[in-house]
C-alpha cells in the first residue's frame, strides 16, 4: 500500500485469464482503498496500449512478446502507483516494439510517475531517464544526469559501442 508497483522480467501475467481480468487484478490496491473511480484507470492503460484495448477478452498467454510486456507494465499502472520498478522491459522483445515500450516509459515520465529502470540496453535507458547509474559487477561504477553519462567516454567505449562515440564526437 505504499504506491509502489514491480514489473518483473519475466512479467508474471495470470496466462489463462484474459487481458481485461489481468487488469482488474492490478487494481487490487485502489479497490482495497475504495477507490471509486479505479475502473476509470483501464482505460489511461487502453490509452497508453492501444493493442491491449483491441484484446481485452483475449487470454494473456496467447499474447505476443510485446503485448505481455504491455499487458504487465499495464497492469502495475492500475494501482496508479507513485513510483513504478521496471526489471528489463525490453528484454527479448523486437526492436521495434522496444521503442514503443520506451516511448510508453518516456510518456509515463511526462505524467509525473517515478520511475525504476533496470535494463541492460544502456542506449535506451539513458535516453529514457533523467539521472542513471552504471552498475559493475553489483558496484555502482559511474552515476548522474543520464545526458552525462551517454557523453561519458567510459560509458560510450563500454556499454553504447565505437559507433556512438563517433557520433558524440
Amino acid at each position: 500500500m505504499l504506491g509502489m508497483a514491480l514489473v518483473p522480467e519475466k512479467r508474471e501475467l495470470f496466462g489463462s485469464m484474459s487481458v481485461s481480468d489481468n487488469l482488474v487484478l492490478g487494481a487490487f490496491r485502489q479497490v482495497r482503498l475504495r477507490n471509486p473511480n479505479w475502473r476509470a484507470q483501464i482505460d489511461v492503460v487502453f490509452d497508453l496500449f492501444p493493442r491491449l484495448k483491441e484484446r481485452r477478452t483475449q487470454a494473456a498467454g496467447t499474447l505476443s512478446g510485446g503485448e505481455r510486456q504491455m499487458l504487465a507494465v499495464g497492469r502495475a499502472l492500475m494501482s496508479r502507483p507513485t513510483l513504478l520498478m521496471l526489471d528489463e522491459p525490453s528484454l527479448g522483445l523486437a526492436p521495434l516494439v522496444v521503442k514503443e515500450i520506451f516511448r510508453t516509459i518516456d510518456a509515463l515520465r511526462q505524467t509525473g510517475v517515478t520511475t525504476l529502470l533496470v535494463e541492460q540496453n544502456a542506449r535506451a535507458a539513458l535516453e529514457a531517464a533523467d539521472f542513471g547509474y552504471v552498475l559493475e559487477m553489483g558496484d555502482v561504477a559511474l552515476s548522474g544526469p543520464a545526458r552525462d553519462l551517454a557523453t561519458d567516454p567510459r560509458v560510450i567505449e563500454t556499454y553504447l559501442g565505437a559507433a556512438r562515440s563517433k557520433k558524440a564526437a
